[in-house]
Order: C-alpha cells, then sequence, then structure tokens
C-alpha cells in the first residue's frame, strides 16, 4: 500500500482548487494497480524466493525514479532528514516481504483484509511514538478493528492458517513507514520520499539476488514478472497524482477498493471465495477504518482552525 500524504504547500504559491473527482478516478485505477499488483506477486511467489518476487515489484517504481531523475535533476533527492529516509526505505522492503511470505500460503482476499488493521497501528504508533492525543472515539475503533481482523483469521476455529501472522508483521513495517512519513510531511516532497524509498529497496534488495535468484523458465512468468513491476509503478504514479490533485481526506478511502479486486482476482485466478465469516470481518475493519479516518479528519480541521485563530490574535490593529 501506498503512502497517504499530501505534498507540504510551499508559501508564496498559489494553491489550486482540488479536483476531487479527478482525484477519485486516480485513486480508484492506482488500487485496482496494486491488486493486480498483489495477484502476480501471489503468482510468483509459488516459484521464487520471496526477495526476488519484491525486488520485480520495486524495480518498476525504481525506473520510475530514474525518469524523474532525468526530467526534474538530482535535486529531488535533497533530503532533510536522508537518514529517516533509508529507514522508510528499510520498512517498505519489511511489509513487501512479508506480505509475499503469507499469500503463498493464504487466500488474496483473506490477506488484504487483515492489511487494513494498518491504520489501527498508525494510531496506536502515532500515540506511543509521535505523542498524538488520541481521544476515546479512536481508540474504541482500534479495539473494534482488531476484533474484525480477529473475525477474518479465527485463531482456534480450524480455518487459521500461521502464515496469516505474516500479514500482520507486513502491516505492522507499514504503520512504520506511515509514522515516518508523518515525520518528514513538510520537510522533505512526495517525489522525494519516494525517490528515497524506491531507491533504498531496490539497491538492498539487489544485493540478496546473487543468493536467491531463480531462473524464469517459462515466456509466461517472465510476462508476469514484468506485469508485477509495471503494475506496481503504475499504481504507485496513479496514487502520488491523486493526492497531487485532490484532498487526501477524500480519495484516502478508496484503498478499501482493495477488497474489491483481491477478492475478483482471487476468484478469477485462484479459484478462491471468501466465507461469509472474512466478509463480515472485513465489513467491521472497514468501518472502523472510516470511522478512523473520519476523526483524522476532524482533528486535522481543528488544528487547522485553531492556527487559523492563532494567527489572527496576533494580526495588528488596522
Amino acid at each position: 500500500m501506498p503512502t497517504l500524504r499530501t505534498t507540504p504547500i510551499q508559501e508564496g504559491k498559489p494553491v489550486p482548487e482540488p479536483d476531487n473527482i479527478r482525484g477519485l478516478m486516480l485513486m480508484s485505477a492506482g488500487f485496482f494497480a496494486f491488486a493486480a499488483c498483489d495477484v502476480q506477486a501471489k503468482v510468483l511467489a509459488e516459484h521464487l524466493h520471496p526477495a526476488q518476487v519484491v525486488w520485480f515489484r520495486q524495480f518498476g517504481l525504481f525506473v520510475g525514479v530514474v525518469i524523474l531523475l532525468a526530467l526534474k535533476g538530482p535535486h529531488i533527492l535533497r533530503s532533510r532528514l536522508p537518514f529517516l529516509q533509508i529507514a522508510r526505505g528499510l520498512t517498505a522492503i519489511g511489509s513487501a516481504v512479508f506480505f509475499v511470505l503469507a499469500v503463498r500460503h493464504v487466500p488474496l482476499a483473506d490477506a488484504t483484509a487483515v492489511t487494513f488493521i494498518a491504520p489501527f497501528l498508525v494510531t496506536l504508533l502515532g500515540a506511543i511514538v509521535l505523542r498524538e492525543p488520541v481521544g476515546p472515539r479512536r481508540w474504541a475503533a482500534v479495539a473494534v478493528g482488531f476484533v474484525g481482523m480477529l473475525v477474518v483469521i479465527r485463531p482456534g476455529m480450524g480455518v487459521f492458517h500461521p502464515a496469516i501472522l505474516f500479514i500482520v508483521v507486513a502491516a505492522l513495517f507499514f504503520s512504520t513507514r506511515q509514522v515516518l512519513s508523518r515525520s518528514l510531511a513538510g520537510l522533505d516532497s512526495v517525489p522525494t520520499t519516494v525517490a528515497y524509498t524506491s531507491i533504498t529497496a531496490t539497491l538492498i534488495l539487489s544485493v540478496t539476488l546473487p543468493f536467491v535468484w531463480q531462473n524464469l523458465h517459462s515466456p509466461t512468468l517472465w510476462a508476469v514478472a514484468v506485469g508485477l513491476a509495471v503494475t506496481a509503478g503504475l499504481g504507485e504514479v496513479l496514487v502520488i497524482r491523486a493526492l497531487d490533485i485532490a484532498q487526501a481526506s477524500v480519495v484516502a478511502p478508496m484503498q478499501y477498493s482493495l477488497i474489491i479486486w483481491s477478492t475478483f482476482y482471487g476468484f478469477v485466478v485462484f479459484g478462491d471465495l471468501p466465507d461469509g465469516w472474512t466478509f463480515v470481518g472485513c465489513a467491521i475493519i472497514v468501518a472502523s477504518g472510516l470511522y478512523t479516518l473520519h476523526r483524522e479528519r476532524l482533528n486535522a480541521r481543528a488544528k487547522r482552525q485553531s492556527a487559523a485563530a492563532g494567527s489572527a490574535s496576533h494580526e495588528p490593529a488596522q
């Protein structure tokens, strides 16, 4: 999943009106591409080492970053917190590798449903690491979200697969990545963050390739590998563009469309269809996640109003 944050506004430059309709269309297309990316990763995971699969996924974005550097110049690599950017790249590796490890063994829709606990983990980590205030309503949403996750995985009821725990670890890595993104917001631009993440992940995974590389012996597997790289890069570009032209609070809920596409791809490609309890658990998680996004939007609005009121109170009398 991509980072859902906006580019910091630069003083002295006019702020264009958000194009939310177009942004919603781009965000929807982006997550459709990410779902296609995930199903191709699951196909490759049956034949290749997870690190090699993730390398193909990152390589698509890396090519896009190289093109961006050629067009914009190396200045996009100027970061105020380069070590934090590198750490974010490491969390990207962790989340992707553990996700691929999991989808080797569990249906794609189940894996996607469990990844939706990430917003709740972000709330938890934000409170612990960034000391962000979290009210009782958001804590309640976090608790309900985890209940939804338990409904999906149902430990002790004969349907639990230990590999689903890899998804929980992947969600934890992804949440850490989001918390790092919040620390970088306002200091580095989105292109800078994407470039560092892609370059860090690609270089480190490339070091592992001599030890894990397995030859792709069929044109079909090569086609899937290329498709994985293309859809990963395309999805990231579409989401970044959506966040660039629209309000993040409006387009962010489209991330939950992943469960629709994952269910569709999982059924068409693997014949996997989630049972009723998985849909129930997913509905609980999505509802809690949407409520969490709603509370974050209200908190952000309150902070803006407070900042505006403070600025007005300091203006000299005319």
